[in-house]
């Protein structure tokens, strides 16, 4: 378990950190946020496919193809924290050693496009004081860190439930319940 664990964290985290370098120096350059959002959710789920490919091949191949819903889950759930660790310890680099201005840059596009697409002046200072609070929490790495893990982490905790949802198997195939 611990190799397929391992393999596929390794690779699922590849996977996220190097989409997410590329979209972070595109949407940086050119300010240009909204596409490379999709983006970073569809590599996130193309990464956490893994967990799939990762609970299928443990279960055939390496436990009579049975599993449990709580092991399909554990096995997802460390695969999930692998992926997502190598992608929180990846932004942490890239945002403080080469884009340490990218939350103002970020929060500065976000109210534009808010007054861009007709948002009232009450609207603006819910959008600016909500922004307040996440400038505030990158001011720390522990902030940082946080709102790093909520933005992957509940994706690979959903794919992890879905997958051990289906791959469950008490017994094997052709066997009496």
């Amino acid at each position: 378990m611990k190799k397929i664990v391992l393999v596929s964290g390794l690779i699922a985290g590849i996977i996220l950190t190097s989409v997410m370098a590329v979209s972070t120096a595109v949407c940086y350059t050119t300010n240009q946020y909204e596409g490379n959002m999709v983006l970073g959710y569809a590599s996130m789920i193309l990464a956490f496919s893994l967990i799939f490919v990762g609970v299928k091949n443990f279960r055939d191949n390496y436990n009579n193809r049975v599993i449990s819903f709580g092991k399909a889950f554990k096995i997802g759930l460390y695969i999930t924290l692998i992926a997502s660790t190598m992608y929180v310890l990846s932004w942490l680099v890239e945002y403080y050693f080469f884009i340490p201005d990218f939350m103002e840059k970020y929060i500065a596009h976000a109210v534009n496009q808010a007054k861009i697409e007709g948002a009232s002046q009450l609207e603006l200072d819910k959008k600016a004081a909500e922004f307040s609070d996440y400038k505030e929490m990158y001011k720390t790495p522990v902030g940082v860190i946080l709102l790093t893990y909520l933005e992957v982490l509940p994706v690979g905790l959903l794919i992890s439930l879905i997958c051990a949802l289906l791959l469950k198997r008490k017994n094997q195939p052709g066997q009496a319940a």
